[in-house]
Parts: structure tokens; C-alpha cells; sequence
């Protein structure tokens, strides 16, 4: 790779062999505050300037998961930050997942495996166990790479939770990372969001944040700049960047995801998408959003459902308890009666096991041993809940309905077993197996990014368009993949201009 000109080399030198790779962490004022997209910002800078990096989020909490090519569960942010560095998605990059089952409690995921369901009370006692495989993990990807780029979490000011934290401060003082403190102006208060945040921190953990980043900003810099001194006086921090709101089409990792909010369909073809009350994976719908004549909505009501071209159910953490809430908020009904019709509904994981027949939970893996639910009954399948979660990566090609022929790649994760009797297959997988199951305008599938190679995506489309009476445009098929790596580099570009990577290059080498 080209060389820059750096006086001190620091910036494409390889780590010499038994060296400790360099760190930089980034923490936020808050949730939300675009940290995870700053992080793949970092690491897709790092990659182009020659040095291999790899991130690292010591414990994320997200419904949004995905699953390495060895069948591991990690955090969606830590792949899609692995995909911008260029390197293959390592569950070491996020020993612990927690994936909320209900509002005090998660599934503990530790080295992509379950460890079991935890309130969070128990939780909180119980993560000081995990530091020692936090930091083993931390310390074989520092041997392997050149740069480690580290998430925090939320906020390192929330001081009821700072006791055995294992995120934000408490990991930058383990692994010695300085600091880069970001803000969102997008939501206002950003100045007090700094310094607030700098003042309920210990002085040595203040002397860890080596540099202050306005994110999100809008409008005319110049604006902001006289605020800026003053807040580097009153932290006794650097500004190191002012970076613009980025538009990027970037896979999001959690509930704040703004295409959630995404209620109104403004393309030819419109397709609902149900927000369950615990929906996962719901990347899986980003390659739709990008097509040109497909509009996704997220929809919450019957009403709102209204009449569109296909309806999707997405995977969910709790099967059972959104089933029931999409009963009584009058959806189910609203769906069968599309489905009569003749719309296309598909089901992705849980949504799948949603349309068929029963849902069984003799073992109470999400809720009450015994359990047994009725589904939609669109799909003849029954779907019996175990222990055991499935993960794993699969190739294959889809064998019905408007999909047939599109050739897939994706992920399962699910601890749901499902019977077919009768129907076809949805697809069939490239070690022979078959998977899901299509009935009348109904299919389901436990394949998660089914939509990633462009394919399923443009056979969709093009049914859908035949269907209303649409002439479609014909476009080559663009892959997720490749439509990733653009956005990587826009949101590179972006950052790049707007950062003081000169003086971040520097803080790693203290």
C-alpha cells in the first residue's frame, strides 16, 4: 500500500513481531451518540493507510447479532466494524453479547456461546468474573494486529454503574487506551454533553480522554467555533474534530436505528416490515432499502398496515411474548386476511416459526416450560423451542415463490426446531439440506441476509412489479457486500477530512 508521509512513520509501520498492537478507544457522551459508526469510520482510515486493525467492544448489548464462519454469535456493530477493517468478522472482538429478553433481563453470550438467561441485577454482580476472558481476547487480537480500534459503551459517566466496569473506563485503564470523548450535536447540548461527562469522571480517568469529538453536526462550522475554545478551557481537552452528519446506508446494530423509524413508503413497491417489540436482525432488510423501486416501512398497528405489496415478519428474541402482542394488537388478523388475498407474506426466523401451525416451549428456553402457542397457521409447520441455539453460515438457493432461483448466502441463529408437513421448501441449502417452507402466498426461512446478494432482492422486486402491473427497470443486482464497501469509504472520506488523524496517530503512540 502507498506510503504517506508521516515524519515519524508512525502511520503505515507494521507492528514489529512480538509487539503489542497500538489502541485508540472511542466512548460517547450517551447511546447513540455514533460511536459504532466512528469506529468503522477508524477502522476502514486504518486500512487505508496500511495497517492491519481489528475492533474490539469488550461487552455490547443488541438485539442485532451475527454469526462467524466458525458458528459464533457476536455483536452486528463488531462485524460490520471487521468488514470496514477488512478482516473476517472474530468473535473475539466482542466476548461478551447481551441480548435483552425483557426489560430487567438478557441472554448472556460469552465467546459467541450462551451462557445462560441473567436479571440484570445478577448480571451486574456477575461480569467481574469476565474480565480475565475480556482481556485474554483483548490480548490475542493485540499479538495478531497492528491497531486495535475499542467501542465503549453508552456513557463512562454513569456513575451507578462504573463499579467493575468492564466497557468504558474500567477497560481503557486494563488494556492502557487514551480516549477519544464524542458527542451529538444532532440532539443538542453538545457542549454541556463534553463537559458534563469530562466532570463526573475520576482525574485519572479524565486524563485517559486525550480528545474531543463533535459528531453529527449540520450546517456552517464556523457557527460553532467560538464555542470550541471554551469548552478545551474548560475540559482542558482538545477539539480534535467537528465530523458532518453522515449519510451512509451502514448496517445499525440496535432499536436506535433511525430506518426503524421509517413509517411511510415513498417508492412504487411498498412493503411492510412488522416492528415486533423485541425484533432482531433487522439488517437483514437494508439490500430492500436500497433498491430503487422498493420502499420499506416499519409498521406498529393494523391500521398502519394498511394494503401493501408483501408483509414481512422478522426474527425476533422472544417468539412467544411478540406472537401474543401480534395477536392482540390486531395485526394477525390484519395479515391473514392479506395473506387470503394473495399478498406475499414472509417470515425470517421467528417470524417464520410465527406462520405456522403451534409454537411448543416444553423446556421454557424463552419463557414458561410447557408453553404452546398458536401461530398464524399459513405455513404447515410446527416449531418446537430447545437449549441448544443454532448458528451457523450457509449458502444455498431459493426454490420458491418469487425468490426461486436467487442464490442466497446468510446465517441461522435460532434454538427453535421446525417440522414441515407438507408445502415446499424455500430453499435448499449447499450441503443438500432444504430450509423453510412456501404455501399458497406464504414462506418462511430461518435464513438471516437472505436479501445480501442482490439477488432475492431483484427477484422480489420483479414479481412484485409484475404483480401490480409495473414495468421494472432493470438493474444488475448489486450486492450487500458491495454496496458496503462504497458506503465504508464514503463514510471514510468524511471522517478523514473532518478528524486530526495526525494527532490521533500520535495519542496511540504514548
Amino acid at each position: 500500500m502507498k506510503e504517506r508521509n508521516d515524519p515519524a512513520g508512525a502511520r503505515t509501520a507494521p507492528a514489529e513481531k512480538g509487539r503489542r498492537a497500538r489502541c485508540i478507544m472511542v466512548q460517547g457522551t450517551m447511546s447513540g451518540a455514533g460511536k459504532s459508526l466512528l469506529c468503522a469510520a477508524l477502522c476502514r482510515i486504518f486500512r487505508q493507510d496500511g495497517l492491519r486493525c481489528a475492533p474490539f467492544k469488550s461487552q455490547n448489548m443488541a438485539l442485532n447479532s451475527a454469526v462467524t464462519r466458525d458458528g459464533l454469535e457476536m455483536g452486528r456493530a463488531q462485524a460490520v466494524q471487521a468488514a470496514a477493517a477488512g478482516v473476517e468478522p472474530d468473535v473475539r472482538m466482542n466476548p461478551v453479547l447481551l441480548k435483552p429478553s425483557s426489560d430487567v433481563g438478557s441472554q448472556v453470550i460469552v465467546m459467541g456461546q450462551v451462557r445462560g438467561q441473567m436479571p440484570a441485577r445478577e448480571y451486574f454482580r456477575y461480569k467481574k468474573q469476565l474480565i480475565p476472558e475480556v482481556l485474554a481476547a483483548y490480548e490475542s487480537l493485540a499479538a495478531e494486529y497492528d491497531v486495535i480500534v475499542i467501542e465503549g459503551a453508552g456513557s463512562p459517566a454513569e456513575i451507578n454503574l462504573k463499579a467493575d466496569d468492564i466497557v468504558n473506563m474500567g477497560l481503557a485503564k486494563l488494556v492502557d487506551a487514551p480516549v477519544l470523548l464524542a458527542g451529538d450535536i444532532d440532539r443538542g447540548g453538545v457542549f454541556a454533553q463534553l463537559y458534563g461527562t469530562v466532570a463526573l469522571l475520576e482525574p485519572e480517568e479524565r486524563a485517559r480522554i486525550k480528545g474531543l469529538v463533535i459528531n453529527k453536526f449540520r450546517g456552517d462550522v464556523e457557527i460553532l467555533r467560538p464555542g470550541l475554545a471554551p469548552l478545551e478551557e474548560k475540559t482542558g481537552v482538545p477539539v480534535v474534530g467537528v465530523v458532518p452528519y453522515v449519510q451512509v446506508e451502514i448496517d445499525d446494530e440496535d432499536s436506535l436505528a433511525p430506518g426503524l423509524a421509517c413509517t411511510e413508503a415513498h417508492k412504487p413497491l411498498d412493503v411492510a416490515v412488522v416492528r415486533l417489540p423485541r425484533i432482531s436482525n433487522f439488517t437483514d432488510f437494508a439490500p430492500l432499502e436500497q433498491h430503487p423501486l422498493v420502499g420499506v416501512r416499519y409498521v406498529t398497528g393494523a391500521r398502519a398496515l394498511g394494503k401493501p405489496d408483501a408483509v414481512i415478519l422478522p426474527g425476533t428474541k422472544s417468539t412467544l411474548s411478540d406472537l401474543l402482542w401480534l395477536r392482540e394488537s390486531g395485526l394477525e388478523a390484519a395479515i391473514l386476511k392479506l395473506a387470503a388475498a394473495g399478498t406475499p407474506v414472509l417470515g425470517i426466523c421467528g417470524g417464520y416459526q410465527m406462520l405456522g401451525r403451534t409454537i411448543a416451549d416444553p423446556d421454557g428456553a424463552e419463557g414458561e416450560a410447557g408453553a404452546v402457542m398458536r401461530g398464524l397457521g399459513l405455513l404447515p409447520a410446527d416449531t418446537v423451542f430447545y437449549p441448544e441455539k443454532t448458528r451457523t453460515r450457509v449458502t444455498g438457493t431459493a426454490l420458491a415463490g418469487p425468490f426461486a432461483g436467487a442464490r442466497l448466502e446468510g446465517y441461522e441463529i435460532h434454538m427453535g426446531r421446525t417440522e414441515v408437513r407438507g408445502g415446499e421448501p424455500f430453499c435448499r441449502l449447499a450441503d443438500g439440506r432444504t430450509d423453510g417452507c412456501a404455501a399458497g402466498s406464504a414462506c418462511g426461512t430461518y435464513l438471516h441476509g437472505l436479501f445480501d446478494t442482490g439477488e432475492a432482492t431483484a427477484r422480489l422486486a420483479d414479481a412484485l412489479c409484475r404483480r401490480k402491473g409495473i414495468d421494472p427497470v432493470k438493474a444488475a443486482p448489486l450486492s450487500h457486500a458491495a454496496f458496503q464497501e462504497q458506503e465504508f469509504d464514503r463514510l471514510a472520506a468524511a471522517v478523514r477530512g473532518a478528524l486530526d488523524m495526525d494527532a490521533i496517530y500520535r495519542m496511540m503512540e504514548v
